[in-house]
C-alpha cells in the first residue's frame, strides 16, 4: 500500500534514449502529458463510446544531444541519431532541461503521479540518473505508476489471466491493438508513445486510478539506473 497522499495530477511520460540499460544510456527525447485526475475519472468518449484525449492537457516534448553515441538498434528504432540532433543544435540534458521540467511540473496540481510503461525498469531509473547527475530533484511527494505490472496485476486479479490471456502481449502496442483494434500512431517517438500510453490508461482508467492510489511507488524509492559521472550540481 502506498503511504503517499492521493495524486491529483497524472503525468504520462516516455523517454527515447541511446540504448538499453547495459550501455549506460542517456536520454535523447522526453515527452510528458499532464492530466488532472478529474479528466481521468470522467473520460470523454466519442460517438461510439471510445475514449478520446482530455481537452485540458498540458504537453512538453524536448529533444537533446547525448554525449554517448546511440547503439545502432536504438537509432533504428527511434529515428534519432547523434548527427541529427547535433545538426539541429540541440544541447544535452542540462540545467535548462531540468528547469523546464520543474517549471512544467510546478504548474500542475500536486501531488503528482508519474506514469510510464515499463517505467520501473527503464524510464524512472534513467530519469533518476539524469537528475542525480545534475543534483536535481522532483517534488518530494511525487509517486510513480508503471502500467506494465499494473495491467498484468489487474488481469490476474479479475480472473482474466486465462491461458489465452496469458499468451497475449503486454507491450504498449499490443495493449493498444487489443483495446482499440487499431495500430498506434508514431510509435517509438516519445510523444507518440505517450499518446498511446494515455489512451491505454483511459481504456481502464477507473481500475488504474484505484491501483495508483493503493500501490503507486514513491519517487524517493526509485534508484538510478547507473551511477552518473559527477558534474557540478545545479544547487552548488
Amino acid at each position: 500500500m502506498s503511504e503517499a497522499p492521493r495524486a491529483e495530477t497524472f503525468v504520462f511520460m516516455d523517454l527515447e534514449a541511446t540504448g538499453l540499460p547495459n550501455v549506460d544510456p542517456e536520454i535523447a527525447e522526453i515527452s510528458l502529458f499532464a492530466v488532472h485526475r478529474s479528466s481521468l475519472e470522467n473520460p470523454q468518449l466519442d460517438e461510439v463510446g471510445t475514449p478520446v484525449l482530455p481537452r485540458v492537457l498540458d504537453k512538453l516534448t524536448l529533444c537533446m544531444s547525448p554525449e554517448h553515441p546511440f547503439t545502432a538498434k536504438a537509432s533504428e528504432i527511434t529515428g534519432l541519431s547523434s548527427e541529427g540532433l547535433a545538426q539541429c543544435r540541440k544541447a544535452g540534458f542540462d540545467g535548462a532541461v531540468v528547469r523546464t521540467l520543474q517549471a512544467f511540473l510546478s504548474r500542475q496540481e500536486g501531488p503528482l503521479c508519474l506514469v510510464a510503461h515499463n517505467g520501473f525498469d527503464y524510464d524512472f531509473p534513467l530519469l533518476c540518473t539524469e537528475l542525480q547527475r545534475l543534483g536535481a530533484h522532483l517534488p518530494p511527494d511525487t509517486v510513480c505508476l508503471d502500467t506494465l505490472p499494473a495491467l498484468r496485476g489487474l488481469d490476474r486479479a479479475h480472473s482474466h489471466g486465462t491461458r489465452a490471456q496469458g499468451r497475449k502481449g503486454y507491450s504498449l502496442g499490443s495493449l493498444f491493438r487489443r483495446y482499440f483494434q487499431a495500430e498506434p500512431s508514431a510509435a517509438h517517438s516519445a510523444e507518440g508513445d505517450v499518446h498511446t500510453l494515455l489512451m491505454v490508461f483511459l481504456h481502464r482508467a477507473a481500475e488504474l486510478l484505484t491501483w495508483a492510489d493503493e500501490q503507486a511507488r514513491s519517487w524517493t524509492h526509485i534508484e538510478p539506473m547507473y551511477t552518473p559521472p559527477e558534474v557540478p550540481s545545479l544547487e552548488a
